[in-house]
């Protein structure tokens, strides 16, 4: 096992006081629609994905009050001390994020489970994949808490293994050789695993150039997943010509390609996307140049290719909040991810102006499951002596994906 994490980029540490952030309006997921006006609801449907929440907890959650609740929380986790550790995701709410020892992107929070040996159990505000990728890289006696099970991840749900694993297959079956699997890091355990198996790797929005030139090194061909516009994007940036880059649509014979498209083809691209990193769009970042005269435009590599070249950078949620923290004071900023992030710098660093490049406010409707009335109800049942929620990896899958992500962690 290769996890270093004391070479890791260091998390944010949540302030050590109970000051919380300003605190975001109430946002409306289903108000959301992504392309081709396929909502974040309808995603999960039709991709199968049905209610997993184990228990339903009692209303008297929801209707409790917000202070009372928060104060309830924050006696909790006091009185599980260091035994506890609560990770935030920085797409999470300020209403949950405050709770949070530590805020980071998803891997970053799973080096920081692995490393923080102390605490015996973890509390993940974030969604399925996150915990799952935590499960794996902890100890043995610690264990990874998901506050609702139904907090998953739209664009994870896109690729499943079974549909993967027949994808790998057609290939073998029309001879396509010399493909090396990547995984990008938002994507189920299972597929983790299969790039472990069959010489893959995994991969973040930070270093997804320098894995594919792993792969390269490794391969003639990569078959990547489940992001399109991730792998796109990082294809381009590597000279590769966008007509050697075809799609896999699960649902279509050969993901719609001829034979020889396959053959010829030096990128095949899986059929997925964010449903909130979709939204973003050419006229958004037009009508912000014309609106704020010397505006930056920084976006998220899960962009489509034409945003992405229409902006001024883009990169990683972490490369995100750094640009712009370092940035000079007075400065303007146009974001293109999640917005309780973006309201969240607006918010911390009053020296710029920080605005969505999206007018319609857009959460990350699945990770904006995760309600404090999931906390507190998670909480007092762990104070209690029963862990509930909990994402444990079957061990084989657990194997498997560490070899891949190992790998990752071994890439320069």
């Amino acid at each position: 096992m290769v996890v270093n994490v004391a070479e890791a980029p260091a998390a944010e540490v949540a302030p050590a006081s109970r000051r919380p952030w300003l605190l975001s309006p109430q946002l409306e997921p289903a108000a959301c629609v992504p392309e081709e006006g396929v909502g974040a609801y309808d995603l999960l449907r039709r991709y199968g994905v049905g209610p997993l929440q184990q228990e339903r907890i009692p209303r008297a959650y929801f209707r409790m009050p917000a202070a009372e609740r928060d104060e309830k929380i924050w006696t909790l986790r006091h009185r599980l001390g260091e035994r506890l550790v609560i990770l935030g995701h920085h797409y999470q709410r300020d209403e949950v994020i405050q709770f949070a020892d530590f805020r980071g992107d998803s891997f970053k929070l799973s080096q920081l489970a692995a490393g923080r040996t102390e605490a015996e159990l973890i509390l993940f505000c974030g969604v399925h994949f996150m915990a799952e990728s935590a499960d794996i890289l902890s100890a043995p006696h610690q264990q990874v808490i998901l506050p609702n099970l139904e907090a998953g991840c739209s664009m994870a749900d896109m690729a499943k293994a079974d549909d993967v694993e027949a994808a790998w297959q057609a290939l073998a079956d029309l001879g396509v050789t010399g493909v090396v699997p990547i995984t990008y890091m938002n994507s189920a355990a299972a597929l983790k695993a299969f790039c472990g198996r069959n010489g893959g790797i995994v991969c973040t929005s930070s270093n997804a150039e320098r894995v594919f030139d792993w792969a390269f090194e490794r391969g003639e061909k990569l078959f990547f997943f489940p992001d399109e516009h991730l792998g796109r994007n990082t294809g381009v940036k590597k000279g590769i010509p966008l007509a050697k880059m075809v799609v896999w649509d699960p649902f279509r014979p050969l993901g719609g390609n001829t034979p020889e498209q396959l053959r010829e083809a030096t990128v095949i691209l899986w059929k997925g996307f964010c449903s909130v990193h979709a939204r973003f769009s050419v006229e958004q970042i037009a009508k912000a140049r014309a609106e704020h005269p010397g505006v930056n435009v920084i976006i998220h590599p899960e962009c489509r290719l034409e945003v992405v070249q229409a902006a001024d950078c883009d990169g990683s949620t972490e490369y995100i909040i750094d640009t712009i923290r370092d940035a000079p004071a007075g400065t303007i900023w146009a974001v293109g991810t999640e917005i309780n992030l973006v309201k969240r710098l607006d918010a911390e660093l009053p020296d710029k102006q920080v605005f969505c490049l999206d007018p319609v406010i857009c959460p990350c409707s699945t990770m904006y499951r995760v309600h404090p009335a999931y906390v507190l109800w998670a909480m007092e049942r762990l104070a209690a002596g029963e862990v509930v929620n909990r994402i444990a990896v079957d061990p084989d899958t657990a194997r498997d994906a560490l070899v891949a992500l190992d790998r990752m962690l071994s890439v320069p």
